[in-house]
């Protein structure tokens, strides 16, 4: 007897529904264990959890709020995986699209005084989206004049953007009137990104809306795009063909140096949005604490959401729950954050082990070991 490794030709509906619920089951179980271990009860633990993630409208918008980086850059990479482009580089398009938001927000409003909110947020959704973009292109270029591997230049690109918003709110855009703290002057009122209590009175009378702002229509209205571009357009059959064999759309006729350099403007400038929500939308100003790894998160969203851009938002809202709760048993527990990081490690590692058995299943065979997932799967 020998155990097979075998490729799905396509995932099952019992499949698509049973792993999963498996998958957070098991992550919850070996989370217990660990919690058991280290003298906590788990009961009171995960009770803890969900009342802080979802307990309550507030608990619930701040789970909103920690979703919204996550799906703009959850979006942005999958519209790039899609293409099999592998953009590691969300967290520093995020990063670049934070700088290029707080530039125009600390300094359009001294060459155009008394600018309003109707000209100031736009002209810092633009720069946010074209910073980002200009970050994702470099490796897009690269990859297309030279083909330079874009894992390792999207990488690196996340440490010289970081390193660069470092050094402004460390150094030249520190502000003098900040105690000492890293991070620049506060923005004026006009370059806040609205909040929905404010937005929508009649909604904030019924429910708390807490920080809940524009950013999470934002990411609502990309979703919508994506879909229509992949499905309904022209640019979408090429994106997906080069997605499934790009040997055969060069063959085809589909320009893929085209493809590279418009998906990865497209990718780039959805991080650079979530830049934007961050520093428009929460801090009111660029400070230590934007980039926080949701960049890296978003590789997990996408994954786990299929690249389906709608299920990209619902993933987020999962995940984004998970680290609220995890922040919470901090808080109202009293555990140390690596407690919470491994658990929240725990769940996320069987819930993506879950993700690999939707696409392959195991089968006892009669013969010798044989592990064929990869050549069937032709990679």
């Amino acid at each position: 007897m020998a155990l097979k490794l075998e490729r799905r030709m396509e995932p099952s509906r019992t499949a698509n529904i049973v792993v999963p619920i498996v998958s957070v089951v098991l992550g919850l179980l070996a989370g217990a264990v660990l919690l058991a271990l280290v003298g906590v009860n788990p009961l009171e633990t995960y009770k803890a959890m969900a009342e802080g993630a979802l307990g309550s409208t507030y608990a619930i918008s701040e789970t909103l709020v920690r979703a919204i980086p996550l799906m703009l850059t959850g979006l942005a990479v999958s519209i790039a995986f899609r293409m099999l482009f592998w953009n590691i580089g969300a967290e520093g398009q995020l990063a670049m699209g934070a700088f290029a938001a707080a530039g125009v927000a600390l300094f359009l409003p001294g060459v155009v005084p008394d600018i309003s909110a109707w000209l100031l947020l736009p002209a810092m959704f633009v720069a946010a989206f074209a910073a980002g973009a200009m970050w994702g292109l470099i490796p897009a270029a690269l990859k297309g004049f030279w083909g330079v591997n874009e894992i390792i230049t999207t990488l690196m690109l996340n440490y010289v953007a970081i390193l660069w918003i470092q050094y402004l709110y460390f150094g030249p855009w520190k502000d003098p009137q900040g105690f000492g703290f890293p991070g620049t002057a506060p923005f004026p009122e006009a370059a806040y990104l609205p909040r929905f209590k404010d937005s929508f009175p009649g909604l904030a009378e019924t429910v708390n809306t807490g920080r809940m702002h524009w950013g999470l229509l934002i990411a609502i209205l990309a979703a919508v795009f994506i879909w229509i571009v992949l499905g309904r357009t022209r640019w979408g059959y090429e994106i997906r063909v080069i997605g499934e064999n790009p040997n055969a759309a060069r063959y085809a006729g589909i320009n893929l140096l085209r493809n590279f350099l418009l998906v990865m403007i497209l990718s780039g400038g959805l991080a650079g949005l979530a830049g934007l929500s961050q520093v428009a939308g929460i801090s009111h100003r660029l400070q230590q604490g934007i980039v926080v790894g949701d960049g890296y998160t978003a590789i997990i969203v996408a994954w786990l959401a299929g690249l389906n851009p709608f299920g990209v938002l619902i993933v987020a809202f999962l995940l984004a729950a998970l680290f609220v709760g995890g922040d919470q048993i901090q808080i109202t527990m009293g555990l140390p954050a690596a407690v919470a990081g491994v658990l929240q490690g725990t769940i996320l590692f069987f819930v993506l082990g879950g993700a690999f058995f939707k696409q392959y299943r195991i089968r006892w065979t009669h013969g010798s070991s044989q592990v064929d997932a990869q050549a069937e799967a032709g990679v």
